[in-house]
């Protein structure tokens, strides 16, 4: 017998078909189980553990971003497996004013994700050497010393430049969030990855501000377009606002 793996939980106590695009590529139809007007999105499924890797990961989000077309979505953990329905509709009972009170909160709202990169990362550890005094001098007592000699100062050098880096790239990601945190209700600042991004950020935006946000994003690409590449993806599932974690026991 299947297992059930939960996608989100909704709000309507209506039975939903949402086709045969549970993850796992088998096909499975997506479906709900409800408990008064609450309802978990679930599809058949073999197993109880997925690999976290971007298929998975893809697979899950498309079933959300899917049921976000006609329902206000609360995200569930990313396999989250059950082995009984009757599990599930006691989850939905005990955590009913749980999840009517999360809906509440993002109804009529969706997430924004905005990343920001440098375009020329190479002029810009040219101009932290060319602008920092101390880093300069250090740069040119290293490019005297031969190979084999100096690696305090060049370990040095490097973390000094890093620094710099880092403050430069604070600096600038406050700018960016500074235009855009005003018009969100929520926002979320996440992991950088590699030294060209400046910013990795989601925000909880209003379906009414939705507009404002996107002139504030093009008014961003003007101001700072010359050196910063932004991604701007939306409206998407708020999963880095809501994270529904079930327990079983």
């Amino acid at each position: 017998m299947d297992n059930n793996y939960l996608y989100c939980i909704i709000g309507t106590g209506e039975a939903r078909n949402f086709g045969p695009i549970g993850i796992g590529g088998r096909g499975d139809v997506v479906t709900t189980i409800h408990y008064e007007n609450i309802s978990a999105v679930i599809s058949g499924t073999p197993t109880i553990k997925y690999d976290l890797n971007r298929e998975n990961m893809l697979a899950h989000q498309k079933v959300v971003e899917e049921v976000m077309r006609d329902y206000t979505v609360l995200p569930v953990r990313f396999c989250t497996v059950s082995e009984s329905v009757d599990d599930i509709r006691r989850v939905l009972r005990k955590r009913q004013a749980e999840f009517r009170n999360l809906l509440k909160e993002m109804d009529n709202k969706a997430e924004v994700g905005v990343k920001a990169l440098w375009k020329d990362l190479k002029g810009v550890f040219q101009e932290i050497v060319e602008n920092d005094p101390e880093i300069r001098r250090m740069k040119d007592k290293v490019a005297l010393l031969p190979p084999d000699k100096g690696y305090t100062d060049r370990v040095n050098l490097g973390r000094m430049v890093q620094g710099a880096l880092e403050a430069r790239k604070k600096r600038e990601a406050e700018n960016i969030l500074g235009r855009l945190a005003h018009i969100s209700r929520k926002t979320v600042t996440n992991k950088l990855h590699g030294d060209s991004m400046v910013l990795n950020a989601a925000f909880l935006v209003e379906g009414r501000r939705t507009r404002e946000f996107d002139e504030k994003m093009e008014e961003l690409g003007t101001v700072c377009g010359e050196r910063l590449t932004f991604k701007y993806v939306g409206p998407v599932p708020p999963f880095n606002f809501v994270n529904i974690v079930v327990e079983w026991k």
